[in-house]
């Protein structure tokens, strides 16, 4: 689904916001996972969240490169969301290698999932950024091995994680539900009223929390 704006600046605010968020949250993810591989127990896996770290940051490049061609500062872009999200990553500071492992696989995700469920509702050219950055399933797959094989060798490490998981996306879903009231995302693109907006937004965190769950479910955790 696409949309047509009745009022193109309106619309251009939305899109400024989006892709301020989207281009700060791939660039913080370079910098937290360039971090996290200090905890790494091998060279193999510090070399595993250094690749993926890389990845991020192209995206970022990617998501500011669409920002300047729009004809738009993306660090004006970026800053109105720099203190929640460096926020958000104070609040769910890793404890070891384990914990960086989880939550770079369930922001990841969630982020991902976020991420389409708003591309529904923008132009067509927005849509396939958002789809090119999150289709790159190569480092979810590579994080998702690692914690089966993680799992697989310390059964002990399942509730631990489970609980640490379940925290990351309770936070994670503030952080998205508090992004998509103060900018309007999906009620305001589509232009429905604040009731329907609410609506919207309910649904949207349901889908989260549900595919979230599956794929805890996949690793052999609970959801």
């Amino acid at each position: 689904m696409s949309t047509s704006p009745a009022d193109p600046a309106r619309y251009n605010t939305f899109l400024r916001d989006l892709l301020g968020v989207m281009a700060y949250g791939e660039l913080s993810a370079f910098e937290r996972l360039s971090s996290d591989a200090r905890y790494s127990p091998t060279l193999h896996d510090r070399a595993v969240l250094a690749r993926i770290a890389v990845t991020e940051f192209q995206h970022y490049e990617l998501v500011s490169a669409k920002l300047d061609a729009m004809g738009l500062d993306p660090e004006a872009a970026m800053v109105p969301f720099q203190p929640s999200v460096d926020h958000f990553h104070e609040r769910t500071r890793p404890a070891d290698w384990y914990e960086s492992l989880m939550k770079a696989y369930v922001i990841d995700t969630v982020s991902a999932d976020f991420y389409r469920a708003i591309s529904r509702y923008v132009d067509a050219s927005t849509r396939a950024l958002v789809e090119q950055i999150q289709a790159d399933g190569e480092a979810t797959a590579v994080l998702r091995d690692r914690l089966r094989t993680a799992l697989a060798d310390d059964p002990r490490l399942a509730s631990r994680l489970a609980l640490w998981a379940r925290r990351l996306l309770g936070e994670a879903l503030t952080q998205a539900r508090r992004v998509s009231f103060e900018h309007a995302f999906v009620g305001g693109l589509i232009g429905a009223d604040e009731e329907q907006s609410k609506e919207l937004v309910r649904e949207l965190m349901r889908e989260l929390a549900a595919n979230h769950s599956r794929r805890m479910t996949q690793l052999g955790l609970a959801g």
